[in-house]
């Protein structure tokens, strides 16, 4: 089970989402009971059901940045920017392309009268760039997020097959969405709705936050088979004493801590101590979850489907076993699931 060959499956591709559905919930929710082993078809709506009182979940409150942008160098060449993670003020680290025609000391100028100075050459595209005002006028911070507020755009993923629309700004964002950084979305989170939260909260069913900026490492594909061999690009989390305080008084009460989405799960793993206790922490995580590992922070997930081989597919599969994993995508792609980033969710118990 330490091979990338292990967690592969066949996805028509007519089953990638490539827009999402209104109301957020309405959206199917494939239900895996691990101690079961049996599967339930049901709507994200229903959530509460399969809840009890006392249980936490752990919902990732990281924002989605307009993180691409288009702009073009003096000589007039088209240049596309992804915004990856602000290194400091104004400088940011990020992907170009082309990447040949991007050297360092370019500069690219932007609508909106913003330029970006390339300050760094990386590997495989990535650059080090400095914002500053086209006019030659003080640039502040404040000042550049209202720029990207009003010129970036949506970053959707690579499966998705559009350019991005007015609705994505909206739609490609949790309802709770608080703390500016990520590159994706905590795509499980999408499905929630006030109603949906007001109704789990009247059920007894707290709410919880931790913050882990999603880069782009979410998209890498892992292109070893040996998985002892594949490197997770490092993330940013932060978890608070408020958090800390109510996932371990769910743990003393005898609830049950259930992740909204894997980018939670990295938190909670990342953070939870050898006793079995959380405290408030940040840092960067690397965690890559793969079976045999031992879950020691989450017991329960909220998930979206994902991509055939990925790192993502060998979290979930450590959780309920490598068998139960690929038989419950298998019944999703027979009964028509929508996947990916706008898809239809699962609840492993």
């Amino acid at each position: 089970m330490d091979r990338r060959s292990d967690y592969l499956y066949h996805l028509p591709e007519e089953l990638i989402a490539q827009q999402a559905i209104e109301p957020r919930d309405a959206s199917r929710l494939l239900v895996l009971d691990r101690s079961a082993v049996k599967l339930q078809h049901s709507h994200f709506s229903q959530l509460p059901r399969y809840l009890n009182p006392g249980d936490t979940l752990v919902f990732n409150n990281t924002r989605v940045i307009p993180a691409r942008l288009h702009g073009h160098r003096e000589s007039g060449g088209q240049v596309e920017l992804l915004l990856l993670e602000e290194t400091a003020d104004l400088t940011w680290d990020c992907l170009a392309r082309p990447a040949k025609k991007i050297k360092s000391d370019t500069r690219i100028h932007f609508n909106g009268d913003m330029d970006a100075v390339v300050l760094e050459e990386g590997e495989a595209g990535r650059r080090t760039v400095r914002f500053e005002a086209a006019n030659q006028a003080e640039t502040t911070v404040e000042m550049f997020w209202d720029w990207l507020a009003k010129f970036g755009s949506v970053p959707l993923p690579p499966y998705i097959h559009r350019e991005p629309i007015t609705a994505d700004e909206e739609r490609y964002q949790t309802i709770y969405a608080k703390h500016d950084g990520s590159v994706a979305a905590p795509t499980a989170g999408l499905h929630f709705t006030p109603q949906l939260l007001q109704t789990l909260q009247d059920k007894g069913i707290q709410a919880a936050y931790v913050t882990l900026h999603v880069g782009i490492g979410t998209f890498r594909p892992v292109e070893v088979d040996n998985l002892a061999d594949h490197k997770m690009d490092e993330e940013r989390y932060f978890l608070n004493e408020e958090t800390a305080t109510i996932l371990n008084r769910t743990r003393n009460n005898g609830g049950r801590i259930i992740a909204v989405g894997t980018t939670s799960v990295r938190t909670l793993e990342s953070t939870i101590d050898q006793d079995g206790r959380f405290s408030a922490k940040s840092g960067r995580t690397d965690l890559f979850i793969r079976p045999p590992y031992k879950y020691k922070g989450v017991d329960a997930l909220v998930t979206n489907f994902h991509l055939p081989g990925s790192t993502l597919m060998m979290l979930v599969s450590a959780l309920a076993d490598r068998e139960s994993i690929l038989s419950a995508y298998q019944q999703a792609v027979a009964e028509k699931y929508r996947f990916f980033s706008y898809g239809d969710a699962m609840l492993i118990l």
